[in-house]
């Protein structure tokens, strides 16, 4: 069983489980169904695309920070758009209205992750995350 999170730092508050060789790809989704991130509007863009973008961000140093230490589960819910860099680690985000245990989205270090407004998952940490975030305003692409 995992523990809890604690009350995240961030400001807004809420947030997530079992990995596959699925995962390890980084889309899970149901056979015929279209991949989670399309259902729910996450859209991520990894290695070297978004090593590409994370430069041209640059500002990205004055991004807040956030961290766990071992493994955890947080509710989240997005009440606002935000843009996540993870710097290492592992998250499993399993959407709230996920019938099984098995429909997550699987996002590792070198991802970039812009979660969409409303959004609502648990986040599942199985060891040492850190990620850098910042919220966007609405219009914001970037």
């Amino acid at each position: 069983m995992s523990r809890s999170c604690g009350a995240p730092p961030r400001g807004l508050a809420r947030g997530a489980g079992g990995t596959t060789a699925a995962a390890a790809a980084g889309r899970v989704s149901v056979v015929g169904r279209r991949p989670l991130e399309e259902v729910y509007k996450v859209r991520v863009e990894r290695g070297a695309a978004a090593q590409a973008r994370v430069e041209a961000l640059r500002a990205m140093e004055t991004w807040s920070s956030w961290r766990t230490w071992g493994r955890c589960r947080m509710p989240w819910d997005w009440q606002v758009d935000q843009l996540v860099y993870i710097v290492s680690g592992e998250v499993r985000v399993l959407p709230a209205e996920a019938t099984t245990g098995e429909e997550f989205m699987h996002f590792a270090a070198g991802d970039l992750v812009r979660d969409p407004k409303w959004f609502e998952a648990d986040l599942h940490f199985d060891g040492p995350y850190e990620e850098r975030y910042r919220f966007l305003a609405y219009g914001d692409d970037n």
